[in-house]
């Protein structure tokens, strides 16, 4: 199976119809059928620990407060994959990885997968980013993981290579260049490292232009380094999507393979 990238943005996306969700739905249906999804959301983040959700019907998580009701009204009823999920947790090589059914599909996971795949059909389970750890250590597991792609696991990673929610400017129409020249700057960088299949410089991502205001904090960039860990050196990205929302998010989507 290949590895995916998606740049989420607003939980909105799930009911938007734009050039972003509507490239989203083509996706779907451009991929190979997974058999199972392993999904890496910006939103899940445990400290001091790696979990997996081993639930065999996950419950949709409204991680989000003051949008429109019409998000809470609706669900993505896909089934878990406990047998699975345990698979891929012995595959990680850098710490235990504990199995949970505390946590569900959260708005990282299901807002695409709701356009990837409309009929929830699909087993999906999450990894949680341990958020005391460093990039290196995400793109490490998400090496280890790598093996579930020969039994038809989609690897996707969910969250924003620029993403920072106190330097966006709302209400600013979608666009292909950002509003700062920051984003735009960060965006660029991680573009020409991905052309290059220059992988250090993606993790030592804070040398980057534009890092020190793109990824004030790191939450949305560590799951790109899981879908990096997972796509061996000899794969070249291909560009999905590109643009940014609210100016400065960059809704980049990437695929290897």
């Amino acid at each position: 199976m290949p590895v995916i990238f998606i740049g989420h943005g607003s939980p909105m996306n799930a009911i938007s119809d734009s050039a972003f969700t509507r490239r989203l739905a083509r996706w779907g249906q451009e991929l190979p059928r997974p058999s199972a999804i392993l999904s890496v959301s910006a939103h899940w983040l445990t400290r001091g620990t790696t979990a997996i959700d081993v639930q065999t019907r996950p419950k949709t998580i409204y991680d989000f407060s003051g949008f429109p009701a019409a998000l809470t009204g609706i669900s993505y009823p896909a089934p878990g994959d406990p047998a699975r999920a345990r698979q891929a947790a012995a595959l990680v090589k850098q710490a235990k990885v504990v199995a949970t059914q505390d946590w569900g599909l959260d708005h990282g996971t299901w807002t695409v997968l709701h356009h990837l795949y409309p009929r929830a059909d699909i087993p999906v389970f999450q990894l949680s980013v341990d958020y005391d750890q460093p990039a290196a250590f995400h793109r490490a597991v998400g090496r280890d993981l790598a093996a579930l792609r020969d039994s038809g696991v989609l690897i996707l990673g969910s969250g924003n290579v620029a993403h920072n929610l106190r330097a966006t400017d709302r209400g600013r129409p979608d666009g292909v260049m950002a509003s700062r020249p920051w984003a735009q700057a960060f965006d660029n960088a991680v573009q020409q490292a991905l052309a290059e299949r220059d992988d250090a410089a993606l993790t030592a991502y804070a040398k980057l232009p534009g890092a020190d205001v793109a990824v004030a904090t790191p939450d949305h960039y560590y799951p790109f380094m899981y879908a990096l860990g997972a796509a061996v050196p000899q794969e070249r990205p291909k560009t999905i999507y590109e643009g940014f929302q609210s100016g400065t998010i960059s809704m980049r989507c990437v695929q290897f393979g």
